[in-house]
């Protein structure tokens, strides 16, 4: 259904014909390493928008809550988290007329390795973690240690932290996972979070506002 949406919307960006002609006509697949490459590009700058701005992190906070990791880990995503990540990665690729097969097996590679990353798993792979997401490399930006606060954004390409100066891979590995924000337990609760602080914040916001205009 995202995909579908995702098609839409890019149906509606003023790309020139011969430039989607074009990219769809690439070898499938060149087309699968382009998608794979821009798709996370897209990722991290919205991934890195979900940790910067505090109006996203409520929605983004559901995800960090977990303080066990295990595969079902990445699946356990706010609504509006998954949409505007989503949106943020496959739009342009939709947009710049990639083939259905290429971005299809994008969406594979893209379940697949979601899956993995979160996995309890030891996954040694050498000098190509400055390369590839692993579960080492995600499992830090999971933790609750400082020194990995706002690390590791990508999804599949750990090189795009490394260029941005984000990466956080050392030897050891964590030993807590988890956030500071007191997210529910329960399904219901927690898609009903992010708007509960949202108000609040609002609140506060105007309670002090008028709190100022009446002590002037």
């Amino acid at each position: 259904m995202l995909l579908i949406y995702a098609g839409i919307v890019a149906g509606r960006l003023m790309i020139p014909d011969f430039v989607r002609a074009a990219v769809g006509a690439q070898p499938y697949w060149i087309q699968v390493l382009e998608v794979l490459v821009i798709a996370d590009i897209g990722f991290y700058l919205i991934h890195r928008a979900f940790h910067t701005f505090p109006v996203l992190w409520k929605f983004h906070a559901v995800h960090h809550s977990i303080e066990e990791l295990d595969w079902l880990a990445a699946n356990r995503v706010h609504p509006v988290d998954q949409i505007l990540t989503k949106a943020g990665s496959l739009i342009p690729c939709f947009a710049l007329g990639f083939s259905e097969a290429a971005l299809a097996t994008y969406a594979l590679i893209y379940q697949w390795h979601a899956i993995l990353l979160h996995s309890n798993i030891k996954l040694k792979i050498g000098p190509l973690r400055w390369l590839l997401a692993s579960p080492d490399f995600h499992h830090w930006h999971h933790s609750d240690h400082k020194e990995a606060y706002n690390k590791n954004y990508a999804g599949q390409l750990s090189l795009l932290d490394v260029l941005f100066k984000t990466a956080h891979m050392p030897d050891h590995q964590p030993t807590k996972y988890g956030c500071s924000d007191n997210v529910p337990e329960t399904y219901g609760k927690q898609l009903l979070y992010p708007f509960q602080q949202l108000l609040r914040r609002r609140r506060r916001k105007v309670s002090k506002s008028n709190i100022l205009s009446t002590g002037s």
